[in-house]
């Protein structure tokens, strides 16, 4: 159950051949990549500026993880997220599950990534042409965690 949040860039392919640890077993791995967008709403963005406390966001991200793997059938999980000054373009999260079947390692990914956009504490401040803002919680994201409390 690796969680890493770093600032340095990863390599998605050495990542996943790293997850898989020659397994065969392993039927299905769904992944999930965030970049950074060149725009937010009606402003073009410049640049990202990702802060985080260390041991809590650390913790955060494994406990779900945990709860994921609670959920479904799942062999392992993988999340590295970074933080620091990234660019539009930069990778910016991977989200990784191994299972023996397709239906669960979604699942547990999709979940991941809605938990991690809500419960995780990050906070992203976008450098744009206007000046600097903090990135607000998105109602669609809430609304997207909010599901998996229902199911």
């Amino acid at each position: 159950m690796p969680v890493r949040v770093q600032e340095a860039d990863f390599d998605v392919g050495a990542e996943l051949a790293a997850l898989r640890g020659g397994r065969s077993d392993i039927g299905a791995i769904a992944v999930f990549i965030g970049l950074v967008r060149d725009v937010n709403g009606d402003s073009s963005v410049q640049e990202m500026l990702l802060e985080h406390y260390p041991a809590m966001t650390h913790k955060a991200l494994e406990d779900i993880v945990e709860q994921a793997r609670r959920r479904w059938d799942i062999f392992d999980a993988l999340v590295i997220h970074r933080v620091g000054r990234l660019k539009p373009s930069d990778q910016i999260v991977l989200v990784a599950v191994t299972s023996a079947h397709r239906g669960e390692a979604f699942a547990a990914c999709e979940f991941i990534m809605d938990y991690l956009k809500t419960r995780a504490p990050f906070w992203k401040k976008e450098h744009t042409p206007e000046g600097s803002r903090w990135v607000e919680a998105r109602t669609a994201d809430e609304a997207a965690a909010a599901r998996w409390e229902r199911s």
